[in-house]
């Protein structure tokens, strides 16, 4: 593509690179010069104007960024009418948003020319929401260039994992110094965080904060029509020996993962009973504050792998908030119900 300075004459077939306004005339950026634009552009004294000139094997940037936009979009995904170079993806359905980090990096390595962003891998997204964008930056690019972003981007790079885990089983550990409206407040504030999910809560059990009940009630709800199995405990987990763990594995499961970078969040815990999956919540889980709790429920309850690994990568970007107020920041230590 020719881009730059010409004379007003030079300027017909070519694109208007900058809104003009001259007296009463006005041509709007991006707008096809015409030899009766030209005469008019003349007349109200203007000799020159900054115009864009396609070049054999140049491709227009709507039909640049559609094509891109089309190859990245995967399941659950519709990409919007291009528009000013501008194609946009929408997320399908409600869901958790999996990206191919890989090749939008790549396809933004390419060439300036070519851009491609993203909301945030494995956020939240419902449906109707914007979860992409392609903007290409001229008004054209060579057909060359747009196979080599096609290439680097693969196919299928935004997906939308939907929901799938609807019926959520919930077990509240209880010792005498909890009230039970710090519970009740636990469920309406998880209700809560249920709805854009469509997941519901189908079992409410309290027990005593044992292994032994709690391996149960966790044995009876793994039986049972649950999807998910979320425990809230009275007291955080300290320990993979500590009560919570300890009742998962005495109910035939196990202990996928305890711990993880982010706070608030810390104490979280992953498990797994009869393949069905078992959250042991950490204490700030009770507050309707995001926090590392909301990350990986939002994942499990679209059916996406939790492992090790995932849980570990979250580092970056895992220090969610701090209170300036607290007279000891986390250097000093946390509350219990934080964790």
């Amino acid at each position: 593509m020719k881009f730059g300075l010409v004379s007003v004459e030079e300027a017909v077939g070519a694109l208007a690179a900058h809104s003009v306004r001259a007296g009463e005339v006005t041509v709007k950026k991006g707008t096809l010069v015409t030899s009766e634009i030209a005469l008019r552009l003349k007349r109200a004294g203007v000799e020159t104007l900054i115009a864009a000139r396609f070049e054999p094997g140049d491709i227009a940037e709507d039909e640049a960024a559609s094509q891109l936009a089309h190859v990245l979009a995967g399941s659950n995904v519709t990409v919007e009418a291009p528009f000013t170079g501008r194609s946009n993806l929408y997320a399908q359905t409600s869901g958790v948003l999996l990206i191919d980090v890989d090749a939008i990096h790549g396809l933004n390595a390419v060439d300036e020319a070519m851009t491609a962003a993203t909301l945030p891998a494995y956020k939240p997204v419902v449906a109707g929401e914007m979860v992409g964008t392609v903007k290409i930056i001229p008004y054209a690019i060579p057909e060359v260039l747009l196979k080599q972003g096609i290439e680097r981007a693969g196919r299928s790079a935004l997906r939308i994992s939907p929901y799938a885990r609807g019926r959520v089983g919930v077990i509240s550990t209880a010792l005498p110094g909890l009230k039970p409206s710090v519970i009740d407040k636990t469920l309406a504030v998880l209700g809560r965080r249920l709805e854009p999910t469509g997941a519901r809560i189908m079992q409410d059990r309290r027990v005593v904060h044992e292994a032994a009940a709690l391996a149960q009630e966790l044995a009876s709800q793994a039986c049972g029509d649950t999807d998910l199995i979320i425990v809230f405990g009275a007291s955080a987990i300290a320990d993979r020996r500590d009560v919570i763990p300890s009742a998962i594995e005495m109910a035939g499961g196990r202990v996928e993962h305890f711990g993880m970078p982010v706070d608030p969040g810390n104490l979280l815990l992953v498990g797994s009973i009869a393949g069905k999956p078992v959250i042991g919540a950490p204490g700030c889980a009770r507050s309707p504050k995001e926090n590392g709790f909301d990350w990986i429920l939002h994942r499990l309850l679209a059916d996406v792998p939790v492992t090790r690994a995932d849980i570990m990568s979250l580092g970056v970007g895992g220090l969610l908030m701090e209170i300036v107020s607290r007279p000891q920041p986390r250097e000093g230590g946390e509350s219990e119900g934080e964790e």
